[in-house]
């Protein structure tokens, strides 16, 4: 993998707004645009034909009224030539200034060759072109000569004498204008389709820059801050309101999670004052001269009171890791260390009950969490494997460290989960048939594992036996955080 920083703006989603929002730009604009193109193509041709349509009259009336003797043809020539400067607009290249190549006038019967002719050529290309077109009377059509790339426009008229007179006119102009008007389109649609790609691009950049802010800051704030704020913008649009709602929200969770540590911590005072002066009353009383039948029932009696102490404590702990209301004190810890301190504390009851503990760990890993809590986290483990394992069974702990987690796995070779619990293992007061507990226990591990930013996961081994899972994200320093955030970036 690289390290090489990717650019944030290439990152943002800006881009893909900006895309789709020129994207429709440019085909809403493409789309009018052709609408217009087809508009002004069929107003350039209804024009010429209009203009061939008068002129055609004119040729057919000044033919009617011509003699036909030797100046006929002249005339009608003459009549032609005149038509065929009134064309607006003609283009012409320098090799044929001189040379009539955007009009043609023919005279002619449906068979045989022309009787008259005015124009480029000799006519007859022109005329077996006309001739091969069934075209309706009066009604302008295109046919295409040979030797001209571009199409003629034609309109023709019926003489009394069965003759016809055709008059055509070069699409060249119309083509022309209509290739100009394209160009100048395409470099206007393309300058601003650009433009309004840098418009929205940066306009919707700034503003999920504010969107992002509120993100980050948002991010920051968890179980032990909830003091911070999302800042707020100047405006009041819907970033702005936004950010206030987000703040009068985290004013209102603040508000209840000091609530609920209030009732919890005095619910906690009321119930442990009664149950710390019954306890004494007992030690007392077993302290004092009692006979032997007597002070077993005590001792039962104290023993009872730690059970329900213990579970008060970890009801209230698990109620407010449920809420996101666990008070945590986060510090840098080296679990390997922890581990295998509590391996050596709990060794010799598990060796007493017949147990054997491994511990495989790949050395020091640290993890930013609650040391307290850390710490009866993996308590309740050893006290799982303790309560609910037989003699001769074992007991291993490992623990690795990945790209971005530790992870802890303990597993037995065991009875393993209840086939009907193994779904709802990390519910409250779900417990197995033969345990004794108050099904806390697993339901407090994935509650302080969850606020530490971890998960957990259970099951049972294929091999025989029990297995959980604990992932939890591993400390990293400002600099190991940047540099890394940098390299999953490019990744």
């Amino acid at each position: 993998m690289s390290s090489k920083p990717t650019n944030p703006i290439l990152r943002s989603a800006a881009w893909r707004i900006s895309l789709w929002a020129t994207l429709a730009f440019a085909l809403g604009t493409m789309l009018v645009f052709a609408m217009l193109h087809r508009f002004v193509a069929d107003d350039i041709q209804r024009r010429s034909d209009l203009w061939l349509s008068g002129e055609v009259g004119t040729l057919e009336d000044v033919a009617e009224r011509t003699p036909k003797d030797r100046l006929y043809s002249r005339v009608l020539g003459e009549v032609a030539e005149l038509a065929s400067k009134e064309v607006p607009n003609r283009q012409r290249s320098s090799q044929d200034r001189h040379r009539n190549d955007s009009v043609f006038f023919v005279q002619a019967e449906d068979q045989g060759p022309a009787r008259l002719w005015v124009g480029s050529g000799d006519g007859e290309a022109s005329l077996a072109a006309i001739r091969s077109v069934k075209a309706q009377p009066d009604v302008p059509f295109d046919v295409r000569v040979k030797g001209f790339d571009i199409p003629f426009r034609v309109a023709s008229v019926r003489m009394p004498d069965g003759s016809s007179i055709y008059l055509g006119l070069s699409e060249r102009d119309e083509l022309h204008v209509l290739r100009s008007m394209r160009v100048r389109f395409l470099t206007l649609w393309l300058a601003s389709v650009l433009l309004g790609f840098v418009i929205v691009f940066y306009a919707t950049r700034r503003m999920l820059g504010h969107v992002r802010e509120i993100t980050e800051t948002a991010s920051r704030i968890g179980q032990a801050d909830l003091s911070s704020r999302v800042p707020n913008t100047r405006g009041n649009d819907e970033v702005g309101h936004l950010a206030r709602t987000l703040n009068h929200m985290l004013d209102r969770i603040e508000s209840t999670v000091h609530q609920l540590h209030t009732i919890t911590d005095s619910l906690a005072h009321d119930l442990r004052s009664p149950l710390t002066a019954i306890r004494g009353l007992l030690e007392t009383a077993l302290s004092s001269d009692v006979r032997v039948d007597q002070a077993e029932p005590i001792v039962s009696a104290i023993d009872e009171l730690d059970r329900l102490t213990e579970f008060l404590n970890t009801s209230l702990d698990v109620a407010e890791a449920k809420a996101d209301a666990l008070r945590l004190a986060r510090t840098e810890i080296d679990l390997d260390s922890m581990i295998r301190s509590m391996v050596e504390l709990y060794e010799p009851s598990l060796n007493d009950k017949g147990l054997r503990v491994q511990l495989r760990s790949d050395g020091p890993v640290k993890v930013f969490a609650d040391p307290a809590l850390l710490h009866r986290v993996i308590a309740n483990l050893l006290d799982n494997e303790l309560k609910h394992l037989t003699a001769s069974c074992t007991v291993w702990l490992s623990l690795r460290a990945d790209e971005d987690a530790a992870t802890l796995t303990v597993e037995d070779n065991g009875q393993g989960f209840d086939a009907g619990m193994q779904s709802r293992l990390f519910e409250q007061r779900v417990k197995g048939r033969e345990s004794r507990g108050h099904g806390l226990g697993l339901a407090f591990v994935a509650a302080v594992v969850r606020v530490q930013g971890g998960s957990v996961k259970a099951c049972n081994r294929e091999e025989g036996g029990a297995r959980i899972v604990i992932a939890l994200p591993l400390h990293q320093s400002g600099e190991e955080k940047t540099l890394r955030s940098l390299v999953l970036a490019n990744g």
